[in-house]
């Protein structure tokens, strides 16, 4: 059951930073699930422990989850763009 929380939360927070930062670049479904793990495991698990202390699943989970998928999503579509345009 925790395993499908942690998905549902990365694809939230996938979207979610599509929704933001990725409008009008043209992201895969994959590549906004991919920035919704990473930063589900970046973001929430820092501001799980730092502010809970604990890896349960929590609000400041959440919210830590998609400030590091808005943070990852940046940053891939800046490489797209930039140093690795053409090349992917």
């Amino acid at each position: 059951m925790i395993i499908l929380a942690f998905v549902v939360i990365a694809l939230v927070a996938g979207y979610v930073a599509n929704y933001l930062v990725g409008k009008g670049k043209g992201f895969q479904q994959w590549e906004m699930f991919a920035a919704g793990i990473i930063g589900s495991f970046v973001g929430g698990t820092l501001l799980s422990l730092v502010f809970e202390g604990d890896l349960d699943i929590s609000v400041s989970g959440l919210i830590g989850s998609i400030i590091g998928a808005i943070i990852v999503l940046a940053v891939w579509g800046w490489l797209r763009t930039g140093p690795l345009k053409g090349r992917i």
